[in-house]
């Protein structure tokens, strides 16, 4: 079972070209559907994604992903350089927990629909000018060399969100080319935030 509306998951799911159920949750209908006694079993948190995997529940895109990198590895999502491992995880955590949580939709909603898309441009754009400039020293054709890394996971759906509150893109060179790479693999094109089965109508592709 697979809830989540956060297309990293599915990302590395494809990549290693895993099998899976997925189970999506509305994070609006119902007064979102994450706040259920049944998710809340999978989740005390409340928040997607939850992964059931080998008799265990996992919740937190990136536990998720480097619990598949351990016993799945595969191709790998990490490097095996100690150093390049340490950037993924670097631009993976200020992707993941510097930017996306700033921008989702219950911090969304305190600052009042009327704030919503300045509130959201502020903190994409304040986070890709750190992203940039720390690129400027780690991407080769993907964020941190040429092999698909876990980073990378974590930049296209950011990159999706950038486009969705019209941030403008044009200082961020290098996100722009990388993201422009991984959108010419299947994988991530088949990911896509606008081709998820529980993408909104007016998002979709």
């Amino acid at each position: 079972m697979f809830p989540t509306n956060k297309p990293c998951l599915p990302l590395a799911l494809a990549l290693k070209n895993m099998d899976y159920e997925m189970i999506t949750i509305n994070l609006t209908k119902d007064g979102g559907q994450q706040f259920s006694e049944e998710f809340q079993a999978l989740n005390p948190m409340k928040q997607v994604p939850a992964l059931k995997i080998d008799g265990i529940t996992i919740g937190q895109s990136l536990a998720i992903i480097e619990y598949l990198e351990e016993t799945r590895p595969t191709p790998r999502l990490l490097p095996q350089d100690p150093k390049k491992r340490a950037h993924v995880r670097m631009i993976s955590h200020l992707l993941a927990s510097g930017i996306q949580p700033l921008q989702n939709l219950s911090v969304l909603k305190q600052v009042g629909q009327e704030n919503q898309l300045t509130w959201a441009q502020q903190a994409i754009s304040s986070g890709f000018n750190a992203l940039e400039q720390i690129l400027q020293s780690t991407a080769g054709k993907y964020c941190v060399g040429d092999e698909v890394s876990m980073a990378d996971l974590c930049l296209a759906p950011q990159v999706a969100n950038a486009d969705r509150f019209k941030v403008d893109l044009t200082p961020y060179p290098t996100i722009s080319r990388i993201n422009k790479s991984l959108l010419a693999l299947e994988a991530f094109q088949v990911s896509h935030p606008c081709r998820q089965p529980d993408t909104p109508p007016e998002l979709r592709a």
